[in-house]
């Protein structure tokens, strides 16, 4: 997306949108069921299926041993006018059972019920125990080339390009939960590269709430629902979890980011992905050089508050899903740059006192850069979920040479945890031909049979050696581009013990707090305090504000107060730390590429205006939505909320065109939004309250004509910080989208005294 400044003329900024995004067919206002508008009466005559949108696409068409079809994707997916059975015979009736007579019993023979029946019973799969809630798209790697020096992996030269899937998931909540939970976020990519599938799988925090994959099963188990009630659904805010978390102090780092803003991301375009682990990265002459991956989104890194949070996850529970895939329609395709932080190789894998190996530390940025080594940009949307986002199967295992893993205990429980899941999740070991998981490299294993085995191999001697299939498949040493795996000394006792490197559990959680504006500070005491207190046992929550005090004594002092406890002093000085400036959302501009509008107007608005607000919104690269009392088309223009189906999480910023009169539905009985009318009537009360409600969550709001009679309405004064009333509506649209370049009019916000 282009950082320029975002205050463009309507014309140059169509010009910059339709050169940039190459994607002239994109939807105006995304979201449309299909590629063509359904008419009003059942079609009858027998027509092939209708095209994909053209945001959407399929799995590219290799075979199951990874060779290139040349096929049209179009081969992939059904075909044919007529309804047939799964073995391709036509059908005349799928409405009614074959029975012995209109009244009469079913018939057995009936082979098209027992087919289908059978079928459906057996539609779903087991979801995953986490991540089961994700969402993906396609899209393009394109290396900078600048990793080159440190690594040998192909797609990382100069000028490689590789097609990507990435799925973005949250972790705690079953596959029916909402989108906008405090919870972390799953950020998971497949590239299919020249050399082999490379799955980069990584998480939206940079650290984990354990050191040693052995205690993986327990930190899931506390965070899940309780096993007696099944709940709470996708939260932590419940007592077993905390009871963990108190008890393995290691955890406190990852909590910390939790309870900050970043747990809960505007949307996945605008979050950060990291791998989590140091990697060992080999170059073409052996060298080796320690890394930790980062993914920076070209958007910015931004947050919900939590009471947008909380009412997103009512009226829209799967915000993050359709926000992604709108934006992709829409032609807005986020980026992300992929980094690394680099670090010698040293025998004991230190950097700068920090252990390399410790899953709950980060390097901060200020120590270590971040250096740029590629784009990623998503640009199409899956065309079928189950049989991609649903069926892609991630392994930290799957590496291409000059990517190697280090000894991070963590790492090692992931290496076989992700391959052994598949077995149950995907019926068997052939998940690897599934087209979604198809490598785009040739394939020749020796792996025959098995449940789903779609590769219908050759040969009579699938081991090696032999000599009767000609010696194939050879193998390859480094030279040939096999994968070698770093010759690294290893010596020790056999121990269940864990380095003393470990024991540190609260500087890294108070440099994060550190490094902190002060009202994120706010956001992590606020969240604290909610998720302790919907917590029954004292316990739990007096040893948490123990790990708290140990952090900070104004933080361990907040949350107390909160829950009417006693704070409780350290057990250990506070570190003194500087602060990572890296590690704050708050105090720069990004660009607004996406980004919703709503824009109220009614009939008693200037159209013409409001046309040319609309018009200028999209030539921004943005998405605006007319809210209207009621459905259909206000002058020209299609109305795509109404006062009874907006809300105010809705929209990034809102534009007022004047003071819409109470709509007919506006009275309790009907929505109760609407609740009590104005003692004058004047205006629509759920506008009134759309207003309060962005005022609250600090977004932009601008205005023209009679708008100002809403914002008193509200109880908001023309001059608070953010509010833009004018007479002009695109000047004010222009100083609305200066304000989004901050995400927030943060100084909303003051800072408790």
């Amino acid at each position: 997306m282009s950082e320029s400044n975002p205050i463009k003329s309507a014309v140059e900024k169509v010009v910059d949108t339709v050169a940039h995004h190459g994607h002239p067919e994109k939807a105006e206002i995304p979201g449309v069921p299909n590629s063509e508008p359904p008419s009003l009466e059942e079609p009858v005559e027998p027509r092939e299926p209708l095209a994909p949108k053209p945001d959407q696409t399929g799995p590219d068409t290799f075979s199951p041993t990874g060779q290139p079809t040349g096929a049209s994707q179009d081969a992939m997916a059904q075909g044919g006018a007529f309804l047939t059975s799964a073995q391709g015979v036509r059908l005349p009736d799928t409405d009614h059972s074959l029975k012995a007579g209109p009244r009469g019993p079913v018939l057995l023979q009936d082979f098209h019920l027992r087919e289908k029946i059978m079928h459906f019973d057996h539609e779903r799969i087991p979801e995953r125990v986490v991540h089961a809630r994700g969402s993906a798209a396609h899209g393009v790697f394109r290396s900078y080339g600048t990793a080159a020096n440190i690594t040998k992996a192909a797609f990382l030269a100069e000028g490689v390009e590789t097609p990507v899937f990435v799925r973005f998931s949250t972790v705690l909540g079953s596959r029916g939960s909402a989108d906008t939970v405090r919870d972390t976020r799953g950020f998971a990519t497949k590239f299919y590269t020249t050399e082999g599938v490379y799955d980069l799988v990584g998480n939206n925090i940079p650290v984990f709430f354990i050191q040693d994959g052995i205690k993986f099963p327990d930190v899931i188990h506390a965070g899940k629902p309780h096993p007696d009630r099944e709940i709470p659904q996708a939260q932590s805010a419940h007592d077993t979890f905390w009871d963990f978390v108190s008890l393995h102090t290691e955890a406190t780092h990852h909590t910390m980011w939790n309870m900050s803003d970043r747990g809960i991301p505007r949307s996945f375009r605008m979050m950060e992905g990291f791998g989590v682990h140091t990697f060992r990265l080999v170059n073409a002459e052996g060298a080796t050089t320690l890394v930790k991956f980062h993914w920076k989104p070209k958007l910015g890194v931004h947050s919900l508050t939590w009471e947008e949070a909380q009412l997103i996850n009512g009226v829209d529970p799967d915000y993050h899903r359709r926000d992604l895939a709108d934006a992709i329609e829409a032609g807005a395709y986020p980026q992300w740059e992929l980094g690394v932080q680099t670090f010698p190789d040293t025998p004991d894998q230190m950097f700068e006192g920090i252990d390399l190996l410790d899953p709950t530390k980060i390097v901060p940025e200020e120590l270590a850069p971040v250096q740029p080594i590629g784009l990623m940009e998503l640009n199409r949307n899956p065309s079928n979920f189950f049989a991609e986002t649903e069926q892609v199967a991630f392994h930290a295992g799957h590496l291409v040479p000059g990517i190697d893993v280090t000894d991070d205990p963590l790492l090692a429980a992931r290496l076989f945890s992700y391959l052994d899941t598949q077995l149950t999740r995907l019926g068997g070991p052939n998940f690897p031909q599934i087209p979604i998981n198809r490598p785009h490299a040739p394939v020749n294993d020796m792996l025959r049979d098995g449940f789903h085995q779609d590769a219908v191999h050759r040969g009579v001697a699938p081991y090696r050696p032999n000599s009767l299939d000609g010696g194939c498949p050879f193998q390859a040493g480094a030279a040939e581009g096999g994968y070698v795996e770093v010759p690294v000394e290893v010596a020790g006792r056999k121990v269940r013990e864990a380095p003393a490197s470990y024991a540190d559990h609260f500087s890294q959680p108070r440099l994060f707090w550190r490094s902190m504006s002060p009202v994120e500070k706010e956001h992590i005491i606020d969240a604290y305090t909610f998720e302790l207190g919907k917590c029954y046992e004292q316990a739990v929550k007096e040893r948490q504000l123990r790990v708290l005090a140990n952090i900070d004594p104004v933080l361990c002092r907040e949350v107390a107060q909160g829950l009417g406890l006693p704070a409780p002093e350290p057990t250990e000085p506070p570190a003194e730390l500087a602060p990572s400036p890296a590690l704050s959302q708050v105090g720069r501009e990004w660009p607004t590429d996406g980004r919703i509008i709503g824009i109220v107007a009614d009939e008693s608005c200037d159209l013409g205006v409001v046309g040319a607000v609309r018009t200028a919104v999209l030539a921004a690269g943005m998405v605006p939505l007319i809210i209207a009392p009621k459905g259909g088309m206000l002058g020209t223009m299609p109305v795509q909320r109404t006062f009874l189906t907006a809300r105010s999480v809705e929209f990034d910023a809102l534009l007022l065109a004047g003071a819409p009169a109470p709509g007919k539905d506006a009275f309790g009985a009907r929505d109760a939004k609407a609740g009590n009318l104005l003692p004058d009537g004047a205006v629509d009360p759920r506008v009134v309250l759309m207003v309060m409600e962005v005022y609250r969550h600090a977004k932009a709001i601008g205005g023209w004509g009679t708008a100002a009679r809403v914002l008193t309405a509200a109880g908001v004064s023309e001059q608070a910080p953010g509010v833009i009333v004018g007479e002009d509506g695109e000047q004010v649209l222009r100083e609305t989208i200066g304000l989004l370049a901050a995400h927030r009019v943060w100084e909303r916000f003051p800072p408790a005294a």
